[in-house]
């Protein structure tokens, strides 16, 4: 529970509508939060008008009629809702080296590269200078509101893995890399200011490393260290290391090696949720805080309660950091044709507890009305800012015939399937899938690396059988109807050995994706990594029976 405002002021500290601020730089921050939120609407047309005024002089907003104007209204009634392959000709264009005022009337400093797709491509978002000045503004703010929730923070360092790519360049000569990368080697990183709440173990030297090996080695390295606090040979520190990572179980390794970690600062929204049993095994039970939300396009908003269970997540978003808008999300609607109307989208302010919405922003950088393809669920305000719990990614993953199963799906059919490994102290390391044509008909393939506790047994085939009869079960009612007729062939689980998963890092690494950003894809399609995986089975199992479907229930 926090202070009172009596205790606060004879600690020299000072209560504010989120909390006891821990100090007086974090009472200023802590304020710009409630000031943004208190007046989230208008903070949105002024930035709108702001973004339209910044690129008055660019094409894109000429050729559609947008000149010299700066109303929400025109905006909404000449700007078009578009998607990444939609702007692709303007990004070629800036990629390729021409530098007239093609989406911005602010030069196009450098692409950030998105984490990549099912299919490997990586797509190339173009920013300015002045980004990084709102997103080290929008981490200026998460200690604050950190300090709110767990005390003495400012009493030890955090050991963070933090990792660059060797970046590329564009034909016309413009840096493409990571939106971390490029934070990281900015000058507001490497001469940030010292803050006594937010101290890295790792040296600048060692997040700089291109080389990710040797840059994890250093830092956990630079993180066993900084236990014994002086930077010197220890022997009994070596011993105390060694004996920890020689037991029989690493359970709550974590603690063990850290006896005064205080939390897990981690992403375990979304698809990153099937981790959360893992991280809970090695951790010993550490709360995870999931701090903000944010992508290569644009950093949306912050955790306002940052401590709270990984199921309760919510993300405030910051109006200042974006001019954002929400397209209602139906996933029984029918798909829209050509010849429909173009979608009616909803400012923040209007949003509606309890709906999904996918996210629409207009970007500084020139980025109009672009889907960004995330699925968010409202669920509540802080002051007049919404709240939004991440569900998903929009795109399908798997399809066969007329079935459609989605990231969120998928994740809910795997995680019921191990289930039935729990007996067998086995669970899900890791898995991805493919829909395989080449089967008449075709079928879903989920691929599955185990992780075996000591002392465990790896479950028999009668198990992955029906593991693969539990995951089809939890699918929707379209594919159940689709394997009781003759549109869909059973769900297969190729289970792989150990290791697969990060031999598919390895290469997406190596192919150009960042170790920070990168998430293992939760559906394939290109050719070498299925090749890879295919390479590494070492069984393969079918779903033994048509699961239940009735055409009365969904």
């Amino acid at each position: 529970m926090a202070p009172t405002t009596a205790t606060a002021a004879a600690v020299g500290t000072k209560a504010t509508a989120l909390g006891v601020a821990a100090c007086e730089r974090d009472v200023e921050k802590l304020e710009f939060i409630e000031d943004k939120t208190r007046n989230f609407d208008a903070e949105q047309v002024r930035v709108l008008a702001e973004i339209l005024a910044r690129n008055n002089g660019a094409e894109y907003l000429r050729r559609h009629g947008m000149e010299g104007r700066t109303d929400r209204l025109a905006f909404k009634a000449c700007v078009p809702v578009v998607t990444y392959e939609d702007l692709r000709p303007e990004i070629e264009r800036i990629a390729n080296g021409d530098r007239s005022n093609i989406i911005s009337s602010h030069p196009i400093t450098e692409f950030l590269t998105s984490s990549g797709t099912s299919a490997g491509e990586r797509k190339l978002m173009p920013t300015i200078e002045d980004e990084l000045n709102r997103r080290q503004m929008l981490y200026s703010l998460l200690m604050p509101v950190m300090n709110l929730y767990v005390p003495g923070l400012d009493k030890g360092k955090g050991l963070y893995f933090l990792f660059i790519k060797s970046e590329t360049k564009t034909p016309g000569g413009l840096p493409a890399r990571p939106v971390l990368t490029s934070y990281y080697k900015s000058d507001h990183f490497k001469h940030r200011p010292y803050d006594p709440y937010n101290v890295y173990t790792s040296p600048t030297a060692a997040i700089l490393c291109t080389d990710s090996f040797q840059s994890m080695y250093s830092q956990m390295l630079c993180g066993l260290v900084a236990r014994a606090e002086v930077l010197r040979p220890d022997a009994g520190l070596a011993d105390l290391v060694e004996a920890e990572c020689g037991k029989e179980s690493w359970e709550g390794i974590i603690t063990r090696v850290w006896p005064n970690t205080k939390y897990l600062d981690v992403i375990v929204t979304g698809a990153m949720a099937q981790y959360i049993p893992t991280l809970k095994y090695y951790s010993g039970g550490l709360p995870m805080a999931c701090t903000m939300y944010a992508s290569s396009e644009c950093y949306f908003g912050l955790n306002l309660r940052p401590m709270c269970d990984p199921s309760e997540v919510s993300y405030t978003i910051m109006p200042n950091m974006g001019y954002f808008e929400l397209l209602p999300h139906d996933p029984d609607a029918v798909p829209p044709s050509r010849d429909d109307p173009p979608p009616r989208l909803l400012d923040l302010a209007d949003a509606e507890v309890g709906r999904d919405y996918e996210l629409v922003i207009t970007t500084y950088a020139g980025l109009c009305r672009y889907r960004v393809g995330d699925i968010l669920h409202v669920t509540g305000f802080h002051n007049a800012a919404p709240q939004f719990r991440f569900v998903r990614r929009k795109n399908v993953l798997l399809s066969v015939d007329s079935d459609k199963t989605d990231e969120a799906e998928l994740q809910a059919a795997v995680e019921r399937a191990a289930r039935l490994l729990a007996p067998y102290d086995a669970a899900i390391a890791e898995y991805t899938s493919q829909a395989d044509a080449t089967t008449i008909p075709g079928h879903y393939v989920v691929y599955w690396e185990l992780m075996v506790r000591e002392g465990g047994a790896s479950p028999d085939a009668a198990v992955f059988e029906r593991c693969c009869l539990e995951m089809e079960e939890a699918l929707n009612a379209v594919y159940r109807q689709g394997r009781n007729g003759d549109a869909i062939g059973p769900l297969e689980i190729r289970v792989v050995r150990g290791g697969t998963f990060e031999e598919v890092m390895d290469y997406a690494i190596s192919r150009g994706a960042s170790i920070n950003q990168y998430k293992a894809p939760r559906c394939v399609s290109f050719g070498p990594i299925i090749e890879l995986l295919n390479s590494r089975v070492v069984s393969s199992h079918f779903s033994p029976a048509c699961p239940t479907y009735s055409p009365h229930k969904k």
